[in-house]
């Protein structure tokens, strides 16, 4: 990793080339460290960019140092349909609770300052999690059970411990809301494997028969659901 001296200090960082950016741009993140962004550029070139900006680049430093891990702030990275999105947070003292949007390529968070700022946070993005897995889940559900003669009588969206789905006796489903935090072929799987739980209610050699009918790869994408928890 390329490294440049300013005063006592030595700021690490990587480089990242963007051949379509028109200049290069610095970031720092709490898990990445200093990125450097832009065209290719020789050591020597780099190394001045970086020393141009080392004293805002030491504050930010400082500053993403001292965040709890799990904190939601600018420069963070929001799980939503199997992609990860910038954060940007801002501060209103006229907020009452969080305001949240997405526009399909980063979150807007305002939050009051004077409030418990990552709690407020926390529940903006459950509530965002909850209107959009019903949003975008349902449908796919009515779909897949109409494609599989598989019927269930409700489906409901809530916040479950471990388990991305369940199955009810009479056949409600629930959905786990964290489950709109997959890509789309790992939704269905989910979908399909509750919908299987409408006519085996076990995991017996009877049920992955009845999914292998439906998801012939279904031992693959079982495989990297486990990995998503």
């Amino acid at each position: 990793m390329p490294e440049v001296k300013y005063g006592a200090k030595v700021i690490k960082y990587t480089l990242e080339e963007r051949e379509g950016l028109k200049s290069h741009y610095i970031s720092v993140e709490k898990n990445t460290g200093v990125v450097l962004r832009g065209k290719a550029v020789p050591s020597l070139k780099a190394e001045q960019l970086i020393l141009k900006k080392a004293n805002w680049i030491l504050n930010k430093i400082e500053l993403v140092s001292s965040i709890e891990e799990g904190d939601i702030v600018t420069g963070s990275r929001i799980q939503y349909l199997g992609k990860r999105f910038y954060v940007e947070v801002f501060f209103d003292v006229q907020v009452q609770k969080a305001e949240l949007s997405f526009n399909h390529s980063q979150f807007k968070i305002t939050v009051n300052p004077l409030k418990i700022v990552q709690q407020d946070i926390e529940e903006a993005l459950v509530s965002f999690y909850r209107l959009k897995a019903k949003e975008k889940i349902e449908p796919r559900i009515k779909k897949w059970s109409k494609l599989t003669g598989l019927v269930y009588k409700e489906a409901k969206f809530m916040k479950l411990d471990k388990r991305w789905g369940s199955c009810t006796d009479t056949n409600n489903l629930i959905i786990n809301i964290d489950t709109i935090k997959l890509p789309y072929t790992l939704i269905d799987y989910v979908i399909v494997h509750e919908l299987c739980h409408t006519k085996v209610k076990n995991h017996s050699k009877e049920f992955w028969a009845e999914l292998s009918k439906v998801l012939p790869n279904w031992r693959e994408l079982n495989e990297r659901l486990e990995t998503c928890f």
